[in-house]
C-alpha cells in the first residue's frame, strides 16, 4: 500500500511539473520564486524585485502583454547577467583545451631550458677535462654562446649565422695560444683581436661552424616556432573567451536566459534549435575561426613530427660539444700550416705574462645536475610531443561546434521536454535553425549579425601567420627507420641536406655517432617539469 502511494505521489509531482511547465507565459500568483533566484543569483538589491505581478510597460525586451515580475532596472540586471553567464560557460568550455596547451607550452619551455643547461654543461667539461689551460676563458665563451641560444629559441631577434660565428670567432685566439701555438706567455689583447677578426679568412677549424650553423638553424628555428605557436593557441582561446557581445546579441541572450523569469518561469530552458540560433548568432565570428584552428592543429602536428631525426634540437644541442672537440682537434693538426697563416696576416706573435687562470668549472656539482636531468626510461621529449598532439587533435572541431557544445551540455531543455522559444513554453522550437558562421546567420531570426569583430579578425591573420610558419619549407624533414634489434636507427635523410648541415657523408659515420650520443644522453626527464 506504501509503495503504491508512493508511486501515485511520485506520478501526481510529475503532472504538477508538466502542468506548470505548459502553462505558457501566464502572469504568475506572485513573485516570490522570481525573488529568490533573483537573491541567489545576487544580481542586485531585492528590494527593486515586485512581490506581485505588474504591468510591464516600461521594458524593452522582455516586453508582455501580460503583467510581470520584472522592472526595467531587472532587466538592465538581467543583461549584465546574461552576458556574464556566456562569457562563464565559454571559459568553462575552453578551460581543459587551454590547460592542455598552456601547461605543455610551460613544459616544453622548461626543457628547452634543461637542453641546453646541458649543452652547456657537456662543452665546459670538455674544455675542463682535455684543454684544461684555457677552459676557464673559454667557458665564458660559452656560457655566452648558450645565452644566445636562448635568447634565439624564446623569441629574441638574434641570428643563430651570427652568434655561432661570433663563438668561433672568440674561441680561435684561445686556441691559438693554448694549443697551436703555446709559449710561456699569453698573446697580447692586441693580437688576440687580429687572431678574431682573421678566423674566418684563415678557416682553422675547417667547415665546422658551417657545419655548426645549419645545424642550429635547423633545429632551433622550428622548436622557436613550435613554442611561439603554442603561446598563440593559448591567445586564441583567451580572445575567444572574452568576446566582446553586439547590442543585438546581448538582447538575445537577455530573451533566451532571463525573459521567462519575467514570467515566473524561472526553471525552464530554452529549446534546443532556439539556443543553437542564438548561440550561433553570438558566436558567428568566432565560428569563422574554425577552418584556421583546425589548419593550425594540422600544421602543429606536421611540425611535430618534422622536429625528430638528426636535427632535432635534442640531438644537435647535446652534441654541440663533439662539434667543438672536432673543430680543436682539426685545428691541432693543421697547427703549423695554420702558424704560418697568422704569421703572414697578424705577424709573429705578441705576448705578455701568463695570466690564464685554470678550469673552476665544478665537474661534480655539474655531474650530479646532469643525473637529475637524465633518465634511461622510455619518455623522451619526442614521445611527449606526439602525447601532446595526440591529445590536442580532439579539439580540432573546437570551434566548428562550440554552438552546439554550449547548448546541448548546459544551456538547452532536453529534446522532447517542453522549452522556452523566446516567447512562450512551447512543445518544440518550429522557427528555421541556421548553420554556424558569418554568413549563415543572414536567415537567423533570433540574432541580427553585422561584419566581422575586429579583434577576431586580427587572431585570425595571426592564426593564419602562425600556419605559415609553420609549413614552412625551409625546415628539414626526416625519416626515420627502426631496423634491427637493440633498438638500433638507420637514419634517412631528404634532398635538401648536405654534409654543411651535419647529416654526414658516406662513410663518415657522423649520424651513427649523433645518435649514440643522444640515446645516451638525451632522455629528458620531461614529467619532472609539468
Amino acid at each position: 500500500m506504501g509503495g503504491k502511494g508512493f508511486r501515485i505521489s511520485v506520478l501526481t509531482l510529475a503532472v504538477l511539473l508538466l502542468a506548470a511547465a505548459t502553462e505558457g507565459a501566464q502572469p504568475p500568483p506572485s513573485c516570490e520564486a522570481v525573488r529568490k533566484v533573483f537573491q541567489l543569483r545576487r544580481l542586485g538589491p531585492l528590494g527593486g524585485v515586485p512581490e506581485s505581478p505588474r504591468a510591464g510597460v516600461d521594458l524593452q525586451v522582455c516586453a508582455s502583454k501580460n503583467p510581470t515580475c520584472c522592472t526595467r532596472k531587472m532587466e538592465e540586471r538581467y543583461q549584465t547577467a546574461a552576458k556574464q553567464d556566456m562569457q562563464q560557460v565559454l571559459q568553462t568550455s575552453s578551460a581543459a583545451l587551454k590547460f592542455l596547451i598552456s601547461r605543455n607550452a610551460a613544459a616544453f619551455q622548461e626543457t628547452f631550458k634543461m637542453l641546453i643547461r646541458l649543452a652547456e654543461n657537456y662543452t665546459s667539461m670538455l674544455f675542463c677535462n682535455a684543454y684544461r689551460t684555457m677552459a676557464a676563458e673559454a667557458t665564458m665563451h660559452v656560457q655566452e654562446f648558450f645565452t644566445d641560444v636562448g635568447l634565439f629559441l624564446f623569441g629574441a631577434d638574434v641570428s643563430t649565422e651570427e652568434f655561432v660565428n661570433r663563438f668561433f670567432d672568440t674561441l680561435f685566439p684561445l686556441v691559438y695560444n693554448h694549443v697551436i701555438n703555446p709559449g710561456p706567455t699569453d698573446i697580447s689583447l692586441e693580437y688576440a683581436e687580429c687572431l678574431r677578426v682573421a678566423r674566418r679568412d684563415i678557416e682553422p677549424f675547417g667547415n665546422i661552424p658551417k657545419k655548426a650553423m645549419g645545424q642550429m638553424g635547423r633545429s632551433l628555428l622550428p622548436s622557436r616556432t613550435f613554442l611561439q605557436a603554442l603561446n598563440l593557441g593559448v591567445e586564441v582561446i583567451n580572445t575567444t573567451d572574452h568576446i566582446h557581445f553586439s547590442k543585438a546579441c546581448s538582447k538575445a541572450l537577455l530573451r533566451m536566459q532571463y525573459c521567462p523569469h519575467c514570467q515566473g518561469l524561472t526553471l525552464s530552458k530554452p529549446c534546443m534549435g532556439y539556443c543553437l540560433n542564438t548561440i550561433r548568432g553570438c558566436l558567428a565570428d568566432v565560428a569563422e575561426v574554425d577552418l584556421h584552428w583546425r589548419r593550425y592543429i594540422q600544421s602543429l602536428e606536421e611540425l611535430s613530427g618534422a622536429l625528430s631525426g638528426a636535427h632535432s634540437i635534442e640531438h644537435v644541442l647535446l652534441n654541440f660539444h663533439s662539434l667543438v672537440r672536432d673543430a680543436l682537434v682539426q685545428a691541432q693538426i693543421n697547427g703549423p700550416e695554420l702558424s704560418e697563416q697568422v704569421n703572414k696576416i697578424c705577424g709573429p706573435p705578441v705576448r705578455k705574462p701568463k695570466q690564464s687562470p685554470g678550469c673552476s668549472f665544478d665537474q661534480n656539482r655539474d655531474n650530479q645536475g646532469l643525473k637529475m636531468f637524465s633518465r634511461d626510461g622510455e619518455e623522451t621529449f619526442a614521445n611527449r610531443r606526439k602525447e601532446f598532439i595526440s591529445h590536442l587533435r580532439l579539439y580540432r572541431a573546437f570551434y566548428g561546434g562550440l554552438a552546439d557544445q554550449l547548448c546541448g551540455n548546459e544551456l538547452a531543455a532536453a529534446d522532447g521536454l517542453p522549452c522556452w522559444n523566446g516567447e512562450d513554453v512551447v512543445r518544440s522550437y518550429t522557427n528555421h535553425v541556421v548553420g554556424s558562421g558569418i554568413k549563415a546567420q543572414s536567415a537567423n531570426p533570433e540574432v541580427q549579425v553585422k561584419g566581422t569583430d575586429p579583434v577576431i579578425s586580427q587572431i585570425i591573420d595571426k592564426l593564419k601567420h602562425v600556419i605559415q610558419q609553420l609549413q614552412d619549407k625551409s625546415f628539414p624533414k626526416w625519416d626515420l627507420q627502426q631496423t634491427g634489434s637493440g633498438g638500433g636507427v638507420v637514419e634517412q635523410i631528404s634532398g635538401d641536406c648536405d654534409d654543411e648541415d651535419g647529416c654526414g657523408g658516406s662513410g663518415s659515420g657522423e649520424v651513427k655517432r649523433v645518435l649514440k650520443i643522444t640515446d645516451r644522453e638525451s632522455m629528458i626527464l620531461f614529467s619532472s617539469c609539468i
